[in-house]
């Protein structure tokens, strides 16, 4: 069973069909929507500040989404990817996005929707990516224009995928 605590009289909430692999931990003032996936060695710690999940939203392996003392809180939208080792810490990610396998988005970060931030990319604190964008690099920089196509194609599929790969796990 996963490591669900309250921590500092915050109790973690989740919506209906929602996978938590055994050792995936969710901590404190955290509060995720309907069919979400917590994989395994992922940290969703809500110790210090608010952590929101929408809907759909997968967050990879050995993943880890934290957040700043009262100075950044985590926000992520609806149908978004957290690609495996990835950090999220203190940003803002807005729907049908996807975040590369062991990328790090720093606080105060805004990931405009329909947006790629490419594996092993650093997205410095206060950036805001445009909408429907590709972003690689350390720093991230703009790479080229997503289609809408491309979005359904990559993104949205993604994310669809992980709602049946979890539960081939309940």
């Amino acid at each position: 069973m996963a490591i669900i605590r309250e921590l500092r009289g915050f109790v973690p909430k989740f919506g209906e069909n929602c996978f938590l692999a055994e050792n995936a931990a969710v901590l404190g003032d955290v509060t995720m929507g309907d069919d979400c996936s917590i994989w395994y060695g992922a940290v969703l710690r809500g110790d210090v500040n608010t952590i929101t999940l929408g809907n759909r939203v997968n967050v990879q392996d050995n993943a880890s989404i934290h957040t700043l003392y009262k100075k950044s809180v985590t926000k992520i939208g609806n149908d978004v990817t957290i690609g495996h080792g990835a950090v999220v810490h203190g940003a803002t990610i807005e729907d049908s996005c996807l975040i590369g396998i062991n990328a790090t988005i720093l606080d105060n970060a805004v990931i405009g929707t329909g947006t790629i931030v490419a594996a092993n990319s650093l997205v410095l604190s206060n950036a805001v990516l445009e909408p429907n964008s590709v972003y690689a690099g350390v720093p991230a920089k703009k790479v080229k224009d997503i289609a809408p196509e491309q979005r359904e194609d990559i993104i949205d599929r993604i994310a669809r995928d992980y709602i049946t790969y979890a539960s081939w796990y309940k």
